[in-house]
């Protein structure tokens, strides 16, 4: 019995010493083996010295911090931000001076003779001849009407030339080429006014109201309109009343601009009429000398054009009476831009004649023929593409270069 107990026993004790054996084999499983520690040791900077207290000297440099040697290179790895340069503010246009309109014609002189030319040149030729018939007198009509001149004109001058020719008798080149300056000067008129009116009689600016179809030039003479005031001393204000014809008030603007003259402008395809009362309107606070009313252009057959141009004038003289009416007609149409004259000058009383493009043409007879159509005076000449080409009308210098020398 005392053996069995024992057996017992020692089978428990054995028991329980196995069990311990696994258990604790299965927590030396569980638990991964302690690693050396990867964090590196913090070490605090040392205190910075108190006012009145001196730094005391290391003997080596103390370590840093994690956030002290990654710093640098942050800093040294981040790209370098792209520097962008302010803009600079648009510079304002250079104010310009235009040249004196005194004697610009006859400056201009070359440019205007290699047109006319063949006009004067023809005209000697065939007063030189020996004997002058009735085929030469014809052919002397046929020159000055393929000119332009106009049918009427053009037989007052033949048969003043035939009197004037049978009286002289013998002809010397010097003496012809007197006579048909003399007789070309009478032709063209010396007796006109041709100032453009720039001075009001009362105390608001003179009022110049610019018409003619689309192709002519009209904006553009505007333009160069602004510079021969400005030349001669009047300070003016621009109104672009020309609403209908893209980009016609930015090109009026950049003329204006050119010489400090400011340009009154309204939305595109608004009123023409009350952008021109504006204009007038500034003129009279500004103090200035002269508005200048640039209008629409489109074809001349339209009776909606013609009613329009009608009201502006009606509206400009609610501030005061309208000083000028310049027509603007390209040299180079001939005939067609007589008819032009006409219909215009049947809704506003035109005042003067501005010929564009006469550097362009032989036909120089179109300043009389306008001039006997209208009964009215060609004011300016246009005689090229540059700023300062449009030029006060001169008789004398525009023979001159009819004959040459």
């Amino acid at each position: 019995m005392d053996i069995l107990i024992l057996a017992v026993v020692i089978a428990l004790v054995a028991v329980g010493a196995i069990s311990g054996l696994v258990v604790s084999s299965r927590k030396k499983k569980q638990l991964p083996p302690p690693s050396p520690s990867s964090t590196p040791t913090i070490t605090a900077p040392p205190a910075e010295p108190q006012v009145g207290e001196d730094a005391a000297p290391t003997a080596e440099e103390p370590r840093r911090t994690i956030e002290e040697v990654a710093l640098p290179e942050a800093e040294a790895a981040a790209p370098e931000a792209p520097v962008v340069a302010e803009p600079e503010a648009p510079a304002a246009p250079e104010i310009e001076v235009p040249e004196p309109t005194a004697g610009r014609l006859v400056r201009l002189r070359a440019r205007l003779a290699r047109s006319q030319n063949s006009l004067g040149k023809g005209l000697l030729t065939l007063l030189s001849r020996e004997h002058l018939d009735e085929d030469t007198w014809e052919e002397i009509e046929e020159t000055l009407l393929i000119a332009d001149v106009g049918v009427a004109p053009t037989h007052e001058l033949v048969e003043r030339l035939r009197e004037r020719v049978k009286v002289l008798g013998t002809r010397t080149p010097a003496e012809l080429r007197a006579l048909l300056k003399e007789e070309l000067v009478t032709l063209v008129g010396t007796d006109f006014d041709r100032a453009v009116k720039t001075e009001s009689g009362v105390d608001t600016p003179a009022v110049v109201m610019v018409v003619g179809v689309n192709g002519t030039g009209k904006t553009t003479t505007t333009g160069k309109l602004a510079r021969v005031l400005v030349a001669d001393g009047r300070s003016v204000v621009l109104g672009a009343a020309d609403t209908f014809r893209a980009a016609a008030a930015d090109q009026l603007q950049t003329w204006g601009e050119r010489v400090g003259a400011r340009t009154v402008r309204g939305p595109e395809g608004g009123d023409p009429a009350s952008i021109a009362f504006d204009a007038v309107k500034e003129g009279i606070a500004e103090g200035a000398d002269v508005v200048l009313i640039d209008t629409a252009g489109r074809l001349h057959t339209k009776t909606g054009l013609m009613d329009e141009l009608g009201k502006v004038k009606r509206v400009v003289e609610k501030h005061g009476p309208l000083d000028e009416v310049l027509l603007v007609l390209d040299a180079t149409t001939g005939q067609n831009g007589l008819t032009q004259a006409r219909v215009f000058a049947e809704v506003v009383d035109i005042t003067g004649i501005v010929l564009t493009k006469l550097d362009g043409t032989a036909k120089g007879g179109i300043v009389v023929a306008v001039q006997r159509e209208l009964g009215v005076p060609v004011k300016l000449v246009g005689l090229g593409e540059g700023p300062d080409d449009l030029a006060p009308f001169e008789p004398e210098a525009f023979v001159d270069a009819l004959i040459g020398d």
